[in-house]
Order: structure tokens, then C-alpha cells, then sequence
């Protein structure tokens, strides 16, 4: 680690439901937080849209807080992004102003384009160049459908400018000098050849994308350019970059051939490093890539569900049966086991290992004697279940579990830790600090400023952590296993 006294990061954590800005010291000592929730907009059943003026003005808001709780700009040794992926923003170069609404990566418009083209057969191209399958969730077919749809993005012509979260706040960020995003978000667009490192002329054909809107690749640690000092005070290094999921596998210090980390937040997304070999998946998981650094490019296996905490938000918002998130531990704890009741929650359809668009969630087993804490237990219990969907389909593809490093909002939850390590039957470590994500980023932006020579020396911020041991019973968890599998095998048709 250098001497340098500016050896304070901020890393600009851009979620799903929240924005935050993130100030770290160089040993990975959160210093301070700011975050404004987003608005979510849901036009029609299946659609997601968000505000990427919103995005910006928040982002910035936060931005700024944390640089003064800094003591200023020149106490700043670098900035670090990460972000929701798949989600697009289509914004006009010249004035920098967004031209229409992002949309959302949970967000299912093109599910009857995408089942089109696996009809046409076209899905075995996708995957072998992507890594991904042909699905709603990726940004190719939703960008296709924009320019399609959206007469502003025509009117645009060659003022259009395409991009993820990650590009868009780095445009906005240079004061429109940089349009780029790093590897690990291009590798999630579906319009990236994953192995040759470019964009690819017959995926974006595919899809209706003209290669010319789309930023430039880089790699995922580096300088990326200098927020505009009219903006933030002075100009300040922009040295790492990742796509949330990626971050977190850094921020566990996955670092190494066959770790696997699984973070828990408004969907449910584990990754296991395959080193710089690229990954391809016979049982229907993703190969995406972890991070990319002076052009050599790094791999993870990934699985990935559509609904953890959001379901838990449902919960709470949708159904009111709780308060806050925080009573479910005990609810869950207050009953011996579910009553019974299982409950599949595919409230945007499912996603790995079954990739179905087409089912709604489902809830079975219920009785007069069925009560809430029953039903809160049932929706924490779907979280290890679909986990061990996963774990069989990783393992199927030769990249078993050792042990699984867990992070995320729900991971803090007690009782849903050790229910992994009872159904997945490895032990589950989680690390005393679990915003991960952003810990991923302050890792790689550390790197990048050159306070560490790399990323395993920059593990060390990772801090201490916490393990879970298999404790139940085989009976107990054999009956809940084989209860889970009847309700989706029946639900799956």
C-alpha cells in the first residue's frame, strides 16, 4: 500500500431501488454513506422503466456529500463505480440530457422477441459468442426494441448515445468526454463476443443495434477519465469499474479458480471464478466476465433469480403481512417449519436454472391452519431453495461448492444463513461487513489508483467474517427438498 495521505475512495453504488455514494479509507473501513431511494415506474404489467435524469441528480447529491464529509476533493484518491446491469439508458450526446426512461434489467417487454428468435434457432450463436441465453433480462433485445419503439430515439439520429448505468454516469461524470463501459457490463448486453473482447457485428445485427451508439470497451481497472472539476471541486481519477454482481465476487475476494460468493438483494445472483478460461454452461447458467485488466480478461459461472428481497419488499408492501424486513427472523423462528406451505416466488417469471418468462408465483399447501409466520417462513425458505436449484446446475457443469461466501441485505438475516448452509450442506461464511459491492469496486478503484499492486493485495479490505455449519437433520432436509421440487416440477408443468 502507497504512503499516499489521499488514499480515500468513493465508490458510487447505483442499485435497483437506491443510489448511494460510499467513502472508504484504504483499508476498507466504511467512512461514511449517503443514499436516495429511485423511483420505479411501472407502466404495464412485465414493463420496468426508470428516471435517468433521476439516476444522475441523485447520484451526484450523494456524490457531493460524501467529498465534503471528505474534506474536499484533494482528499479523494479516486472514484469507483458500480452499478444495476442490463439496464439501458439512451441520452442525447450533445445536450447530455436522457432522451427517454432506462429500461430496467428486471424488465420483461421482449420476452415474445426473444422466444421468436430462439424458434428461429438463434439462441445457440447468442450463447457460444455471449456466454448468455436468449432472454428479456440482457440489454440487446431491450435497446432493439427502443429504437424500434421510441420515435425520440430516431428524431436523435447521430446525437444517440446507448449505455448501461456504468457508462452513463461515467458520460455524465467526464462532462460528456467519456462514452465507455467496462467488460464486466458489456459482457452482460448479449451483444458482446466474450472471448475476442468486441462488440459483434451479427449480434448487434440480431438485435437491431447499429454498433456506432455504443460506448467503447474498457477494462475494468485503469484510469477512465476525471470527474469535471466544475462538478465535483477537482478533477478526481475514475480508476474501477464493475457491474454490481462482478463487484461483489471481488469484494468476497473470489479471486481464486472454483470460489463462488452469492449475494442476496432484490434478486439473488451467485458467481463462481473460472480464471481466464472462458466458461460454457450445458445446464442453462451464464458465462459472464469478472473483471478484465490490462486487456486479459477474467471469467465467472453465474446463476442468477429474479426475486430474493424484492419478495421480502412484497411481503411487506404488496401484501402488508409485515412491518419491516427485520421481523421476518423471528417469524420465521416463532413456527417449527412451514406448515407446509411453499411458496415459488416468480413474480417476474423465473430465471436460472429454468429461464421460464412465462410463470407466475406460486404459493401451495395451505390450511386453515396455515398462519403468517408460516408464509414468511416459507418465502425465507425459498431462498435456499432456489439457491440448491442452482447448486445442482453448477455442479452439473463441473463447478461444485466448496463453500459458498454470501453478502447482500438478506444474508444479515440469521436465520436465512444457516438455512443455506442446512440445504446447500457446505458451510457459508459472510463477512462482518456485507455492502460487498461497493467494497468490490473501492478494491478495483484502489488498484487502479495504485494504493494496492493488486487485487489479492486489496483483499486484505475485506475484513473479518462469520461462518454458518450444516446443522439439520437429512430426514428434515430431505422432506423440504422434495416438497420444494413437487411444487416446481407441478408449477413448471
Amino acid at each position: 500500500m502507497t504512503g499516499n495521505r489521499q488514499s480515500k475512495i468513493i465508490i458510487l453504488d447505483e442499485g435497483t431501488t437506491s443510489t448511494r455514494a460510499m467513502l472508504f479509507d484504504a483499508g476498507g473501513t466504511l467512512l461514511g454513506s449517503a443514499q436516495r431511494d429511485l423511483t420505479q415506474y411501472y407502466p404495464a404489467p412485465g414493463l420496468v422503466e426508470h428516471d435517468a435524469g433521476e439516476i444522475w441528480d441523485k447520484t451526484l447529491t450523494c456524490l457531493l456529500e460524501m467529498i465534503a464529509h471528505a474534506g474536499g476533493a484533494g482528499e479523494i484518491a479516486a472514484i469507483g463505480i458500480t452499478n444495476q446491469r442490463e439496464t439501458v439508458v439512451f441520452w442525447d450526446k450533445e445536450s447530455g440530457q436522457p432522451l427517454t426512461r432506462a429500461i430496467v434489467w428486471q424488465d420483461r417487454r421482449t420476452a415474445d422477441r426473444c422466444a421468436a428468435l430462439k424458434v428461429e434457432g438463434a439462441e445457440t450463436m447468442v450463447q457460444a459468442k455471449t456466454g448468455l441465453l436468449l432472454d428479456p433480462y440482457f440489454s440487446g433485445s431491450k435497446i432493439g426494441w427502443a429504437l424500434e419503439n421510441w420515435p425520440e430515439l430516431k428524431r436523435a439520429g447521430s446525437r444517440l448515445a446507448v449505455g448501461t448505468i456504468d457508462s452513463w454516469l461515467v458520460y455524465k461524470l467526464t462532462g460528456g468526454a467519456r462514452h465507455l463501459t467496462d467488460a464486466s457490463n458489456a459482457s452482460r448486453t448479449a451483444l458482446m463476443d466474450i472471448e475476442k473482447g468486441g462488440w459483434d457485428a451479427e449480434l448487434c445485427t440480431l438485435f437491431g443495434v447499429p454498433m456506432e451508439i455504443l460506448p467503447t470497451i474498457a477494462d475494468s481497472i485503469g484510469t477512465f477519465g476525471a470527474s469535471d472539476a466544475r462538478l465535483t471541486g477537482a478533477a478526481i481519477p475514475i480508476t474501477g469499474i464493475a457491474g454490481d454482481q462482478q463487484a461483489a465476487t471481488i469484494g468476497q475476494a473470489c479471486l481464486s479458480v472454483g470460489e463462488t460468493k452469492a449475494t442476496f438483494g432484490t434478486g439473488a445472483f451467485v458467481l463462481t471464478n473460472t480464471g481466464t478460461k472462458k466458461p460454457v454452461s450445458t445446464n442453462r447458467l451464464l458465462g459472464t466476465i469478472l473483471y478484465q485488466q490490462q486487456g486479459e480478461r477474467h471469467y465467472a459461472l453465474e446463476g442468477s433469480v429474479f426475486v430474493a428481497g424484492s419478495l421480502v419488499q412484497w411481503l411487506r408492501d404488496g401484501l402488508k403481512l409485515i412491518g419491516s424486513s427485520a421481523e421476518t427472523e423471528g417469524l420465521a423462528r416463532s413456527v417449527e417449519d412451514n406448515g407446509g406451505v411453499t411458496l415459488i416466488p416468480a413474480l417476474s417469471g423465473l430465471g436460472a436454472p429454468w429461464w421460464r418468462s412465462d410463470v407466475s408465483a406460486t404459493m401451495t399447501g395451505m390450511s386453515f391452519a396455515t398462519g403468517k409466520a408460516h408464509i414468511v417462513r416459507a418465502a425465507l425458505e425459498a431462498m435456499a431453495h432456489q439457491t440448491h436449484d442452482l447448486q445442482r446446475a453448477f455442479a452439473a457443469d463441473g463447478a461444485d461448492w466448496a463453500g459458498l461466501k454470501i453478502d447482500g441485505g438478506m444474508s444479515a438475516n440469521d436465520w436465512i444463513a444457516q438455512d443455506l448452509a442446512d440445504i446447500l450442506q457446505v458451510t457459508v461464511e459472510r463477512p462482518l461487513f456485507v455492502e460487498t459491492t461497493a467494497l468490490g469496486a473501492a478494491m478495483l478503484a484502489a488498484v487502479g489508483a495504485g494504493i494496492y499492486p493488486d487485487l489479492k493485495a486489496a483483499a486484505v479490505m475485506r475484513g473479518e467474517t462469520q461462518s454458518f455449519a450444516p446443522q439439520m437433520n437429512e430426514q428434515v432436509r430431505s422432506a423440504r427438498v422434495v416438497q420444494w421440487r413437487g411444487a416446481m416440477e407441478r408449477l413448471l408443468g
